[in-house]
């Protein structure tokens, strides 16, 4: 029996060509009214790098616009989404709040990205904020000089290992020791650590702020810096680069897009 091919105007359209999925930058949200200010700034520095580039920022709490009303949105347009979050790593908003909010938003196809952390990248976003606040050892002030890398702090035990290697890395890039510290929630505080580093002979100690934007914990690391304290990453070139790539590497990951996926 021969079958007939169906003529072509009876033939089923093919499917419209599916839109590119959203970047969502996921910030913590911070009552500093210089926050989000930073956090647009830095988005505006990934849509230039990657013009066409659908980029949303969204919040975990305190700030509008909330992460659950733009993946709410994006579920409603019927896109798909790669969730970056603007946090340097894994901790509970990480491995239990984008997922959660994920999950509240039914039928959304989203992947969520690993976050920032220890990536070349990063320290060079570091390294640049400290040369902007003044960072210029020479080689002998090398043996005298040390750094404290400031950071959010976590219970997780994953997120104190990550910033350990985000401050190898930018001991590496220096020359000089770096010390991870914690705002909260983990041990050795900023004061700790400059004292850490002050019974080593470094008295020469600059604050390197792993901090996405300006707030409560920036700007208490940076009154305890014995010299330099650098400014919160912001909108650092290298830091918009870090961010698409974070996107990238979720997109290539392969899983089905209508999982959840943590890569």
């Amino acid at each position: 029996m021969h079958h007939r091919t169906a003529p072509a105007h009876h033939r089923a359209a093919p499917p419209a060509a599916r839109r590119p999925a959203a970047l969502v930058a996921v910030g913590h949200g911070s009552r500093d009214p210089r926050a989000r200010a930073a956090l647009l700034r830095l988005l505006d520095r990934v849509r230039e790098l990657r013009p066409g580039l659908d980029v949303r920022l969204a919040h975990i709490e305190l700030n509008a616009p909330l992460l659950d009303e733009t993946l709410a949105g994006l579920a409603a347009e019927g896109r798909e989404a790669v969730l970056v979050p603007l946090l340097f790593a894994p901790g509970h908003h990480v491995t239990h709040d984008l997922p959660a909010a994920v999950a509240a938003a039914p039928g959304l196809r989203a992947r969520v990205a690993a976050p920032l952390g220890a990536h070349p990248l990063l320290a060079e976003a570091l390294a640049g904020r400290l040369a902007e606040a003044g960072w210029t050892p020479g080689e002998r002030d090398r043996r005298t000089t040390g750094v404290v890398l400031a950071a959010a702090g976590s219970r997780d035990p994953r997120s104190g290992a990550e910033t350990r290697r985000i401050a190898a890395l930018l001991g590496e890039r220096l020359g000089v020791p770096v010390v991870p510290a914690y705002a909260s929630a983990a041990a050795p505080t900023v004061p700790e650590a400059v004292a850490a580093l002050a019974a080593r002979g470094r008295h020469r100690v600059a604050v390197a702020s792993c901090f996405t934007a300006p707030g409560l914990f920036a700007a208490r690391a940076a009154a305890h810096a014995p010299w330099i304290a650098a400014a919160p990453l912001g909108a650092h070139p290298a830091l918009a680069r870090l961010v698409l790539h974070r996107h990238d590497r979720a997109l290539a990951a392969a899983v089905p897009a209508r999982e959840l996926t943590a890569v």
